[in-house]
């Protein structure tokens, strides 16, 4: 049925449990996961005069990085726990449901599995859902967790 698995994580407590139910479900059919971390990329609220060093961007950079190790870890040791296959892939990119959409597409994924953030009202008006997008966009079917 699903052969590999597209778990989107963004730290919180609600993709914590979408990695538990997505690691439970590939574990029932014999299937591997891809973890996933989708990192906005740095930028400074103004421009700044002179061009920043390399070494400045790079450690403006070293928290997302970090981060991004940390939440694919914990899917990791979720995935060895019930003897399911594993591979983390993060990114960099301003839409991380895009980033999504294409990852699943690249890592011939059958199905994804995310958290619903569960905003309502003018909060999801304004700032949307990246759960929204990812429903509307992808073309393989999409296993929300709330």
């Amino acid at each position: 049925m699903y052969r590999r698995i597209l778990i989107a994580t963004d730290g919180s407590s609600l993709s914590l449990k979408a990695a538990e139910e997505g690691i439970a479900l590939a574990r029932s059919l014999g299937s591997g996961v891809v973890g996933f971390h989708a990192r906005v990329p740095v930028t400074l609220p103004y421009k700044p005069l002179i061009a920043l060093p390399q070494k400045t961007l790079d450690l403006m950079k070293k928290p997302g990085i970090a981060a991004a190790r940390k939440y694919l870890a914990t899917i990791e040791r979720l995935a060895k726990k019930a003897g399911v296959p594993f591979r983390g892939v993060d990114t960099v990119d301003p839409c991380p449901a895009d980033s999504i959409v294409k990852a699943a597409r690249k890592e011939k994924c059958e199905l994804i599995v995310m958290a619903s953030r569960g905003r309502r009202g003018l909060t999801r008006l304004l700032l949307g859902s990246e759960t929204n997008h990812v429903l509307v966009h992808s073309r393989i079917p999409v296993l929300v967790v709330h």
